[in-house]
């Protein structure tokens, strides 16, 4: 069992490996996403790619550009998630990523991190390496800091638990 503790205002139960309470939604549970680290300013996401979201090459499956960069967002927003109050949310206004080498099926372990927070604007960097350690993607997006409720924000439901959303927690 993992213990608890409070990042920023919000719920954190650390490791996530084998905490059956989490209830993964979106595309967390599509794809099989593991958060396996998160603390301030930081997360890291796993996902084992398989060769049904690669396209195929003369040097073998490659996985789809898009599905990489959803997981350096996941990570990012996780690590942004961990620097916001408990009344805030964000949206991202600006996510850029750099594919060094082609990413293949297996392992891939993204971790993001918070490089500035300001009042209403986080910049986050992530990086995307095989299980071997090898860089295969770099990644860096700029959030938006909202309230949680009113006309400008997403409107936090009354039942949240004070942790990131189910996406974000994984």
């Amino acid at each position: 069992m993992t213990q608890s503790r409070e990042l920023n205002g919000r719920e954190s139960d650390g490791e996530s490996d084998g905490d059956e309470t989490f209830q993964r939604s979106g595309i967390w549970r599509t794809l099989g996403y593991r958060r396996l680290g998160w603390s301030q300013g930081s997360a890291t996401v796993e996902w084992r790619a398989s060769e049904d979201y690669c396209f195929p090459t003369a040097g073998g499956p490659v996985v789809q550009g898009g599905l990489v960069t959803a997981l350096l967002d996941a990570a990012m927003g996780g690590a942004c998630w961990t620097t916001l109050g408990a009344d805030e949310v964000f949206l991202t206004a600006d996510l850029r990523v750099e594919f060094l080498r082609s990413t293949r099926p297996g392992v891939l372990r993204a971790t993001g991190e918070v490089v500035r927070r300001t009042r209403r604007v986080v910049f986050c960097a992530a990086q995307l390496v095989d299980a071997d350690g090898t860089l295969l993607a770099t990644s860096r997006c700029t959030q938006i800091v909202l309230p949680g409720q009113g006309p400008a924000g997403r409107g936090i439901p009354s039942e949240v638990d004070s942790g990131p959303p189910q996406d974000a927690r994984g």
